[in-house]
């Protein structure tokens, strides 16, 4: 495989994961989009999602910083560097209320791997919640 296609490969996860997550599909997240363990760095912690069962997300029924949520947008997926195994992104996205207002932007470092013969995000660090 050639580094456009790990690149190819590792961007379709991320887009794999934001429509689901657009969806509030938990299970497409736990068995296609993220590879476990599962890293979070925000709100000033550090989460380690051990095994599907252990998936968390603050954001669709938060009462704090994204409450209001409707929906969200990557602004840009830049690649860092990209290998066989693992390609890093630097990315922006956007949270809108239904209504198409903006919640939030923020900035994150997302970290997809390649293992049992899929691409999925493994680790993520940002300032969102």
């Amino acid at each position: 495989m050639s580094e456009a296609e790990w690149i190819a490969g590792a961007r379709a996860a991320m887009d794999g994961f934001m429509a689901a997550f657009n969806a509030r599909d938990a299970e497409a997240i736990r068995s296609t989009w993220f590879h476990f363990p599962h890293v979070r760095f925000h709100s000033g912690k550090v989460t380690v999602m051990e095994t599907p069962a252990d998936f968390v997300n603050l954001v669709w029924n938060s009462q704090t910083q994204s409450k209001g949520w409707g929906y969200t947008k990557w602004d840009y997926v830049e690649t860092i560097d990209a290998g066989a195994e693992k390609v890093h992104f630097r990315v922006q996205f956007t949270r809108f209320r239904p209504d198409h207002s903006v919640l939030g932007t923020y900035r994150s470092l997302y970290i997809v791997t390649f293992r049992d013969g899929r691409w999925a995000i493994q680790g993520r660090s940002s300032w969102a919640e």
